[in-house]
């Protein structure tokens, strides 16, 4: 297996502050990571970097063998970089199909797909974005993403705010696409137990720095690591 990703030394923040001093990272194709950490570690920070939104003060990102760390977020994404923020960002003035086809690129993630995946965006396709529920709206901007055909989808937080219904409808979707291959993934997530079971490799943050690396499946057996870090006790998932 390929290396897909390479962060090297990333010194990055915004302004004059500095929130990740010395980063290096690497995923290889196909991988899902997940980022974990409390609030406030950099976690948003790191993908806001890959993406290109962020002051870099040194170091540099490598993304299937080019160099991208001096694009813009526009030449990122059609370098490969798949982004649903937070925020998700979708366009509130544009029906659910016009979403998805303004920003489409060519690759197996087409339109029926994103409606296979997501059968109430498919039932709702001709309405606007500013008429969807913050469900619908977060399935649109990871439909979006996906319609770029990337080859590293970030996702931060896809889950916050939500309803568990919604909560575990997105976790399968989330898992259908980690389980397609072809597309390597980054996603934060607060509920630590949900996306150990969606992921291959686990990093975990502190002040800006990787303090924790393993697998999914060694971290879930290791208590201690989780308490100590992300505050979890049984399965109760992430303390605020």
């Amino acid at each position: 297996m390929s290396e897909l990703l390479a962060i090297d030394r990333l010194r990055a923040g915004y302004g004059e502050a500095v929130v990740l001093p010395e980063l290096s990272l690497q995923l290889d194709e196909g991988q899902a990571l997940a980022l974990l950490g409390r609030n406030g570690t950099g976690k948003t920070t790191l993908i806001n970097s890959i993406v290109g939104v962020t002051r870099r003060f040194s170091g540099r990102i490598v993304l299937d063998g080019v160099d991208i760390t001096a694009l813009r977020p526009d030449q990122r994404a059609r370098a490969g970089i798949g982004w649903v923020p937070q925020e998700r960002n979708i366009f509130k003035s544009l029906t659910i199909e016009e979403n998805l086809t303004a920003v489409a690129q060519p690759g197996p993630w087409t339109v029926a797909r994103i409606y296979q995946m997501f059968p109430r965006l498919e039932e709702r396709r001709g309405n606007f974005g500013n008429q969807l529920s913050g469900g619908e709206q977060q399935m649109l901007a990871i439909g979006r993403a996906l319609m770029l055909n990337p080859k590293l989808l970030l996702l931060d937080e896809p889950t916050e705010g939500l309803a568990p219904i919604i909560v575990d409808e997105l976790m399968t979707a989330l898992g259908a696409i980690t389980r397609a291959g072809g597309i390597c993934s980054i996603i934060v997530e607060q509920n630590a137990r949900k996306i150990l079971g969606l992921a291959d490799r686990v990093v975990i943050l502190e002040r800006g720095t990787i303090v924790h690396q393993a697998t999914s499946a060694a971290l879930k057996d290791d208590p201690a690591t989780l308490e100590r870090y992300l505050g979890v006790s049984g399965a109760a998932g992430t303390k605020h």
